[in-house]
């Protein structure tokens, strides 16, 4: 049976996903590390006095906070802000600096995402390649704009008294941090890759939509006359 030109596009896309999030994990620590220099960049430019490193990899704990590996993918945070741990079953509690650790990959699966939907596209090699590099520089932008959005929450929202005074010392407000922290998390990663795809390859989806409508123009000029009369096999 054969496939519609839609329907074509959308199992090579589908087919090709699992490939594309293979490789994006496997390499996770190279794609992270443009972004992080340029969250580094932004952090410890603008709000020196609330971070004082930024650095790629990092330690993932349990629940109860022990270390059971080490990821290269990770950013772990060094900030300014002292922070009291309450004492628990975890340990006696105590204060220090907070230090937290970010994952970014979960602002960076648009990658993945648009490289699906390249792949299954019908391009040149060159123009293929011209557009992955675009896209990547893109997402790398996105992904370094949710580090930095979700440095800040980090400070605001989970480092109790001790984070909220230092966010109001540094003039920023806590309900602009959570809208840009959900805008980084929920908006760009998913509507980043589809509006590149489409505003790269307009000429291919007017094809695409233009070949699907043509059966049905076809059907319908067969039915009626140049008039709109009906034709030879209608009645009357």
């Amino acid at each position: 049976m054969a496939l519609s030109p839609i329907r074509e596009f959308g199992l090579k896309a589908v087919l090709w996903l699992p490939l594309a999030f293979v490789v994006w994990f496997w390499c996770a620590p190279l794609w992270v590390w443009p972004s992080m220099l340029l969250a580094k960049q932004v952090l410890l430019g603008h709000w020196g006095d609330l971070f004082e490193s930024v650095r790629l990899g990092g330690e993932v704990l349990d629940e109860a906070g022990r270390v059971i590996a080490r990821a290269g993918y990770l950013v772990s945070l060094g900030t300014r802000v002292m922070v009291t741990v309450p004492a628990g079953p975890e340990g006696p509690g105590g204060v220090g600096v907070l230090e937290p650790t970010l994952n970014p990959m979960v602002y960076a699966y648009s990658l993945p995402l648009f490289a699906g939907l390249a792949m299954a596209t019908p391009l040149t090699t060159r123009r293929r390649l011209l557009q992955l590099a675009l896209a990547l520089a893109v997402i790398w932008v996105c992904q370094a704009f949710g580090i930095v959005a979700e440095s800040l929450k980090r400070i605001a929202f989970d480092a109790g008294v001790e984070g909220a005074a230092a966010i109001a010392r540094a003039g920023l407000k806590p309900d602009a941090i959570a809208l840009v922290y959900q805008f980084a998390s929920l908006i760009l990663p998913a509507v980043v890759p589809v509006a590149l795809w489409i505003g790269l390859n307009r000429d291919f989806i007017e094809r695409l939509v233009g070949r699907e409508r043509e059966p049905a123009a076809a059907r319908e000029g067969h039915s009626t006359g140049r008039n709109g009369d009906p034709g030879p096999d209608g009645a009357g």
